[in-house]
């Protein structure tokens, strides 16, 4: 259930992903960044020809959901990939229900959940890599789901 806070927001850092196996808390569901959760509502304009007021009408299309993008330092598993190898080898029952949820500043509360139905991963990119840098080995998923809830 969402939790209001009317005094501050919540802060970005404290989220967990449950990627529809059920796992929270350990490094397999460790995402740095998560971005584009959301939807959009189509709008479609239609004017009767014989309306006598010279302006379209808006009636209410088709939703459609943003593809959700995740961002985590490599840590040798390969989790993510045997999802993508199940679904690019057809299989149409690997769709999962993910979950992200934002938690209090404690840590010990839920306050609010979006919910990404019929979720299946449709890119995975590893890299960049860099003999030069410093930086973490990242890999980066991407997500295309058909509905979005919030709670």
């Amino acid at each position: 259930m969402a939790v209001l806070r009317a005094d501050r927001p919540y802060v970005q850092f404290n989220f967990q992903v449950d990627l529809g196996d059920g796992i929270t808390d350990s490094p397999l569901a460790g995402f740095q960044e998560m971005s584009n959760v959301g939807m959009e509502v189509t709008v479609a304009e239609y004017r009767n020809g014989n309306d006598p007021e010279n302006s379209v009408r808006k009636i209410t299309g088709l939703n459609k959901t943003t593809d959700v993008t995740l961002k985590r330092g490599v840590i040798g598993a390969l989790n993510l990939y045997a999802w993508l190898d199940d679904i690019r080898n057809g299989d149409q029952n690997v769709r999962r229900t993910v979950r992200i949820h934002l938690l209090s500043e404690n840590r010990e509360q839920v306050v609010l959940t979006w919910t990404l139905k019929q979720a299946r991963i449709i890119k995975h990119v590893s890299g960049p890599f860099n003999a030069k840098g410093t930086d973490v080995a990242m890999e980066e998923l991407t997500l295309a789901y058909e509905r979005l809830e919030m709670e």
